[in-house]
């Protein structure tokens, strides 16, 4: 989802509405799983240019192990340029985080070979590239989108939201299957317009993906809000060998972080990325932002499945009874770093450190705003 900020920024500055607090950065309270220890930030210049293309709204980053590189995937709707991903080296130790320097850029193209067009081409077809993750299994890469969803007097544009299995060099390769209840509709059904497929990853066996939905269907009640708690949104597991999904679970939101300033302005919590850890348990982000206020709020959860209900047949989570939610607990809230936190919508392990600890990569959409920042964030994962 795109949160774009050019003078909601302004305002914020003026009404001195930070979200960023003072606290030290080095504890987490998820049992079992760690404490985070922030390295170091970099951030890349606005609209760098980039091999013919403008460089910014990073949604999704993924390390690929064996070329010691990233992939970012790019959230331009064939706007700017064609739809896209990016691989590059970022230098860091355990001590310091020194750089980011982009190495290439590559085209994602439709099943007929052809780059996406963007909406003043086709709206149809143009995408909405949100994710994307490395099979080191399959050699091959797979990206979300969360598809279109246009109703208005003027017109009406569905387009649903997706998952793809692509070549290294951006060539479509295949598609994971769709449930029903996940099809754009131009009633007040399915999901809601930049609400969908957000984030996904792999098991490390590599046998299932998850998918997360970033806010709720509207079967599946109101969106998050200020001091709410009923937000109710979904993980879907799909099986990698057929691409079919085999069961879907719940998930809570938390609230809304701030008001809006307005009052009736814009506001959104939801899932931004996920990192999946096991069969049965990940990270998941979620990012809170109002307008009015400069920084988005950003929590990083333990997720665990076990004894979650499978909702797959399961319409409306607002009229079911007896449904279990996934749990989760805190792991770090980006708040306890003192500083200005972007939009973070991708996470990933990146190398394990000379001590042995894994790392964490963070990277932020700036959705190419100039009020806003690429930013990376590395930490220490201390066991």
């Amino acid at each position: 989802m795109k949160v774009s900020r050019f003078l909601l920024a302004i305002v914020a500055v003026a009404l001195g509405a930070s979200c960023a607090s003072t606290r030290p950065a080095t504890k987490s309270v998820a049992a079992g799983f760690g404490r985070l220890r922030l390295i170091g930030e970099q951030t890349i210049p606005h609209n760098m240019p980039f091999m013919g293309t403008v460089t910014g709204g990073l949604s999704g980053i993924d390390y690929d192990a064996s070329r010691q590189q990233y992939y970012m995937i790019c959230d331009d709707r064939s706007e700017l340029a064609p739809a896209r991903f990016y691989t590059a080296k970022l230098y860091f130790s355990a001590q310091s985080f020194d750089s980011v320097r982009f190495t290439g850029m590559t085209t994602l193209l439709q099943q007929n070979g052809q780059p996406y067009p963007g909406v003043k081409v086709n709206p149809a077809l143009t995408p909405d590239p949100e994710a994307l993750r490395y099979n080191a299994q399959k050699g091959c890469l797979v990206w979300s989108s969360e598809g279109e969803r246009i109703v208005n007097t003027k017109d009406t544009i569905l387009t649903n939201p997706g998952v793809y299995e692509i070549s290294i060099d951006g060539h479509y390769l295949d598609s994971f299957a769709l449930p029903s209840q996940f099809r754009m509709q131009a009633t007040d059904n399915g999901p809601r317009r930049n609400g969908a497929f957000e984030g996904l990853g792999f098991t490390p066996d590599y046998r299932h993906t998850f998918v997360s939905l970033e806010e709720p269907r509207y079967e599946d009640g109101p969106r998050a809000d200020v001091g709410d708690t009923t937000a109710l949104t979904r993980l879907i597991k799909y099986d990698n060998k057929t691409l079919q999904p085999v069961a879907q679970y719940a998930y809570r939101l938390e609230p809304v972080a701030y008001p809006a300033i307005p009052a009736n302005a814009f506001k959104v919590n939801g899932i931004s990325d996920i990192l999946v850890l096991s069969d049965h348990q990940l990270l998941s982000i979620e990012r809170s932002f109002s307008s009015g206020v400069k920084d988005c709020t950003i929590k990083v959860f333990l997720v665990d499945l076990h004894g979650a209900t499978d909702i797959s047949d399961i319409n409306s989570l607002k009229t079911a009874n007896g449904v279990k939610t996934v749990t989760k607990s805190l792991l770090f809230d980006f708040a306890s770093l003192g500083k200005y936190i972007d939009n973070i919508e991708g996470v990933t392990f990146g190398p394990v450190l000379p001590n042995g600890h894994k790392s964490l990569v963070f990277a932020a959409d700036n959705n190419f705003s100039a009020a806003e920042e690429s930013q990376f964030f590395v930490f220490e994962l201390i066991p």
